[in-house]
C-alpha cells in the first residue's frame, strides 16, 4: 500500500514511528505500507521506492537533511499529477471555520479515487455529507474514525457494531481535557483555575484550551456522529453549548457529597422527526454507564431501538493514541479492499 502523509505535527510523528513499531504486525495481515510522500505547510519530501522512515525518526524528525531532498514545491498538487497512492493521510491542523486546508487536500484526493484516513475534525465537521458523496462517487473510501474521540472506537461502533439498529439517541465524554479538569476538581476539592493550571503543566490541555473548556471540541465530535450515525445535516450554529470554564467548585463538591459527578456531556437525541443536540456539564448519578469514565479518557453511549444501550469506554488521549487510531483506519481500509 503506497501513502502519503500531508501534515507534521505531533500525530504525523507518532503514526511514522508507529508503522515502524507495528511492522511485523501488518506484515502478518499481508499489509506492506510504503510512505511516499511526508509534506508540510512549507513543502515535503517525495521517493517512489519508499521514504526511509528510520532515517527520519533517528534524525529527530527533521526533514531537511540532504538525503531526503526536502523541496518546497512538494505539495498536494504533487500528489495528484503523479498519481501513484492509493491513500491520504491527511493530519493538518483543524480549523472548524473553513475546515482549510485540509478541506482542499481531502477533495483533491477523493476526486482522484485516492482514499482517505483523517484526524482532523474541520472539514469533517463542515463537509461529511459531502465528502462520503464525492467518495462514493469516485469509490474511494473515507475514513474518519480519529475524528471523534482518538482512539475511543466511537464512529466504528455507531457504524458496524450496532448495524440494523435505530439510533435514538447518543451521548458521550468526548473531551479528555475537559474530563480531566472536572475529575481533578472532583477527587481533590480544587477549583477550576488550578484545575486548569494543572493540565498544563502535565501537557494534557492544549496550547488554545479553550475549544476544549467552552465546550467546542466536544460540540464538533457530537456532530460528526450526528451527522455520520443518525444521517442528521446538522451545523454547529444548531447546537446549543455551554462549557466548564464557569463552574464552581462548591456545586461538584456539593454533588460529591450526593454521590452524583458532574460531567461536560454531548447529546444527540431524536424529538418526533427532528434530531436535536446540546453540550453542556450534567449532573450523574452512579447508574449511569459514563459514570465512571474519569481523568483523561472518554466514553460514549448508544440507545438504540433494538439493541438496547450500547457504552464504549476509554481511548487514551495523546498523539500515540491518535496515530493508532490512523492505522486502525488504514488497516480497515485496506482489509475491505482485498
Amino acid at each position: 500500500m503506497n501513502i502519503g502523509i500531508i501534515g507534521f505535527g505531533g500525530v504525523s510523528k507518532a503514526l511514522i514511528k508507529l508503522l515502524g513499531d507495528k511492522s511485523e504486525y501488518l506484515y502478518n495481515l499481508g499489509i506492506y505500507i510504503r510512505v511516499k510522500y511526508i509534506i508540510k505547510s512549507n513543502g515535503g519530501i517525495y521517493n517512489n521506492l519508499g521514504i526511509n522512515l528510520e532515517e527520519i525518526i533517528s534524525n529527530d524528525f527533521n526533514l531537511n537533511i540532504e538525503s531526503l531532498q526536502f523541496k518546497e514545491d512538494i505539495n498536494i498538487n504533487t500528489i495528484v499529477k503523479n498519481n501513484d497512492i492509493d491513500m491520504l493521510v491527511e493530519l493538518t491542523n483543524t480549523n472548524i471555520e473553513t475546515g482549510e486546508p485540509g478541506l482542499t487536500h481531502i477533495k483533491l484526493a477523493l476526486e482522484n479515487s485516492i482514499n482517505v484516513v483523517t484526524g482532523n475534525k474541520g472539514p469533517i465537521l463542515l463537509q461529511y455529507n459531502n465528502l462520503k458523496k464525492l467518495a462514493d462517487k469516485n469509490n474511494a473510501k473515507l475514513g474518519i474514525g480519529c475524528t471523534t474521540g482518538g482512539a475511543l472506537p466511537s464512529i466504528n461502533v455507531g457504524t458496524f457494531d450496532i448495524a440494523g439498529s435505530d439510533v435514538l439517541s447518543i451521548e458521550g465524554i468526548l473531551n479528555g481535557t475537559s474530563n480531566y479538569i472536572l475529575t481533578e476538581m472532583y477527587e481533590n476539592e480544587v477549583d477550576y483555575d488550578e484545575a486548569l493550571n494543572k493540565a498544563i503543566s502535565l501537557g494534557i490541555a492544549e496550547a488554545n484550551y479553550n475549544l476544549d473548556v467552552e465546550g467546542y471540541d466536544t460540540a464538533s465530535k457530537i456532530l460528526i456522529l450526528a451527522n455520520v450515525i443518525m444521517n442528521s445535516s446538522l451545523t454547529i450554529d444548531d447546537i446549543k453549548i455551554q462549557g466548564i470554564n464557569l463552574l464552581y467548585k462548591s456545586l461538584i463538591i456539593n454533588e460529591k457529597k450526593n454521590g452524583n459527578k458532574i460531567k461536560l456531556i454531548g447529546r444527540i437525541y431524536k424529538e418526533g422527526e427532528q434530531i436535536k443536540a446540546y453540550v453542556k456539564p450534567e449532573v450523574i448519578d452512579k447508574s449511569h454507564p459514563l459514570y465512571f469514565v474519569d481523568g483523561k479518557n472518554k466514553g460514549v453511549l448508544y440507545s438504540t431501538d433494538t439493541l438496547g444501550d450500547i457504552s464504549v469506554i476509554g481511548g487514551a488521549s495523546g498523539t500515540i493514541n491518535a496515530a493508532a487510531a490512523i492505522l486502525r483506519d488504514i488497516i480497515n481500509i485496506f482489509c475491505k479492499e482485498k
